[in-house]
Order: structure tokens, then C-alpha cells, then sequence
């Protein structure tokens, strides 16, 4: 009895070597081969009508909102350029103004790199001549929630020429010139 235990064992053991092999193979265990795989599966999913608003490189924040606007907790707004043109971006239903620039940051971003390549804006720039607008009100305070500005879902913002007072910043330039100069005192 033992004898034939013995010549199932070398057997068995064969088999899992064998299997151990297979799976191994250097074209089924290469990052590589498998990040390929992921990318034509996701190419082929994002190709699919019903998923064409999640964008090219998803995020799981991403996801998770498109995911919450089908479950009604999050709203789709219409940004309106300059231009003319327009492009939509989906928020959560509590949004800031501050979570609504960078959604429209990344979403110019990402339709600027998929039109002309790599291309850098300052945002700075923007946001210091240009402000966003929703019913002829201009939108300043990042910190109001888009509800605090009666946006809803559907709702169409919009991009307006944005010029600070000359008062405004010589106030902030002399109160920062106040800061500063009263660090340098001793005490």
C-alpha cells in the first residue's frame, strides 16, 4: 500500500509543477501584457454609448459622482464659454463654488489635451479676469455652496469678464504690506 501512495504522490506533485508552470509563463505574469489587457477592456467600456460622459482617465471620484447623478444626489451643470461653446461638468448636490472651478479646470484641461496635445493654462490668470455667472449674478465666494446661489440641476453657468476695483486691491495690497510690516517690529 504504501508503494502505490508513493507513485500518486510524484504524480500529483508532476501535475502541480506542471500547473505551476502554465500559470507562471512569462507572457500571462508580465505587467505589461496586463496593463494592455486593462486598457483595451476600459477602452472597450468607455466606447459603450450609456458610458460616454465618464472621461478617457477616470478617477474614482469620477465614478463616484456620475454614479451619485443617476441616484439623484449630485446635479449636471452646462458651463458656457466666451466662445460660444459649452461642455457640462457633474457635481455633488454639495458643491462649493470652489469645487465647481476645479470640476471646469479639469474638464478644459482634459478637452484641451485631447484637442492640441499638452497645454499649459494659467488658471490664475483666468479666475483674476474672468469669473463664472449664473442668472446675471456673478459667483466670487468659493465657499457658498452652489444651492446658496439657487444652482440646481440642469442649471447653465456661465464664463463673464471679471475686473476688480482698483480700491480693492490697494486695500489688499496695503493691508498685506501692513502684515508684513508688522512682523518685522519687535516686540
Amino acid at each position: 500500500m504504501e508503494a502505490s501512495t508513493d507513485d500518486t504522490k510524484p504524480e500529483a506533485d508532476a501535475r502541480t509543477t506542471t500547473s505551476a508552470a502554465v500559470s507562471t509563463a512569462p507572457e500571462y505574469s508580465s505587467s505589461s501584457v496586463k496593463k494592455a489587457r486593462l486598457e483595451s477592456t476600459l477602452a472597450a467600456l468607455l466606447a459603450d454609448p450609456v458610458l460616454a460622459d465618464v472621461p478617457k482617465k477616470p478617477m474614482l471620484s469620477d465614478v463616484d459622482t456620475l454614479i451619485n447623478l443617476e441616484l439623484g444626489s449630485a446635479m449636471r451643470l452646462t458651463v458656457l464659454k466666451l466662445d460660444g461653446t459649452s461642455f457640462d461638468v457633474a457635481l455633488m448636490n454639495t458643491a462649493t463654488l470652489k469645487d465647481l472651478k476645479l470640476a471646469v479646470k479639469k474638464k478644459v484641461n482634459e478637452m484641451e489635451e485631447s484637442r492640441m496635445g499638452h497645454r499649459q493654462i494659467s488658471w490664475k490668470h483666468v479666475w483674476a479676469n474672468f469669473c463664472l455667472s449664473y442668472h446675471n449674478e456673478k459667483l466670487l465666494d468659493d465657499n457658498c455652496s452652489l444651492h446658496g446661489y439657487s444652482i440646481r440641476n440642469n442649471s447653465q453657468v456661465q464664463f463673464i469678464p471679471y475686473v476688480a476695483s482698483k480700491a480693492s486691491r490697494r486695500h489688499q495690497r496695503s493691508r498685506r504690506h501692513r502684515f508684513f510690516h508688522g512682523l518685522n517690529r519687535k516686540s
